[in-house]
């Protein structure tokens, strides 16, 4: 597929600063055009791309993948004023959602995680992510799945930090023996949270499916703890699973979050444990 065959991602019309980001970014795309004297057609015949998706950027209409925003300085002799914009394009394809969640991941010191229904998006694989994404129903076009995979790789940033942020996952057992997306991708996905797994700042414990006593039956929950003593907590089964910074409400999340890692495999132990699975695989 050529660039011109590709779309652009769509723009979020609910996300303000994203509408912005974009409309300034092709305003200044079409400016510098004009300025040079450049038909549109012309132009995107030399960045590669479709006329109409060259006037979709211009308008505001279509998020330039960073390629583009490279090429179009180099053509309209923009100095590098163009491809300056890419890290803030950068931020705008990934949902205002997504933004948000990665910008506290990005700001904690400690992440306590437990996902009772899939693995977590930390510790997905893109071949995983994508594979879930596509099991949505009513299904997503592809230009969501698309950004959402890169969403998830784009957040897994968290773990390239120095000093790196202390971080406790929590997985059932079956959710790493469902073969999602094909035995394939849930091989590479195990081999992923083995890997995972032998970070300093990482532990990751198997809650066994043959457990008699399950603290995370209510469902998931995530707490994560910043610097200045502050945290944050999510869980569906506390305040309708709205966000909550409440001292009671984070004490009875991490209470749970605590009975459930006694409960699961020791670290050490679910290693071994995702070995023998990879082996079954």
């Amino acid at each position: 597929m050529t660039q011109a065959d590709e779309p652009g991602w769509e723009v979020d019309p609910d996300d303000e600063w994203g509408v912005a980001v974009v409309a300034t970014v092709g305003r200044q795309v079409k400016l510098r055009r004009e300025s040079v004297g450049m038909r549109a057609a012309d132009f995107a015949r030399k960045v590669g791309y479709g006329e109409d998706m060259v006037y979709k950027i211009e308008g505001g209409k279509r998020i330039p993948r960073p390629e583009f925003l490279d090429r179009a300085d180099e053509v309209l002799g923009a100095g590098g004023l163009l491809s300056a914009m890419k890290e803030d394009v950068k931020k705008v394809q990934y949902p205002k959602k997504v933004r948000e969640i990665a910008d506290m991941e990005a700001r904690a010191i400690e992440l306590q995680l437990y996902d009772p229904l899939r693995i977590h998006g930390l510790l997905q694989t893109s071949e995983y992510a994508n594979a879930l994404l596509r099991m949505r129903r009513p299904a997503y076009t592809d230009d969501v799945v698309a950004r959402g995979v890169a969403a998830r790789v784009a957040r897994r940033s968290v773990f390239e930090r120095d000093p790196g942020p202390e971080m406790s996952f929590v997985q059932d057992e079956w959710t790493l023996r469902r073969p999602l997306g094909g035995k394939e991708v849930l091989r590479h996905q195990l081999e992923h949270l083995l890997e995972i797994a032998q970070l300093r700042n990482v532990e990751l414990q198997v809650m066994p499916t043959d457990r008699e006593e399950h603290a995370g039956v209510d469902g998931g929950i995530e707490v994560l703890k910043f610097v200045d003593g502050s945290a944050v907590g999510r869980s569906p089964a506390l305040a309708n699973g709205r966000a909550v910074t409440d001292f009671r409400q984070l004490r009875i999340l991490e209470l749970r979050y605590g009975i459930i890692r006694a409960q699961a495999l020791t670290p050490r132990e679910s290693s071994a444990f995702i070995e023998e699975l990879l082996g079954e695989t």
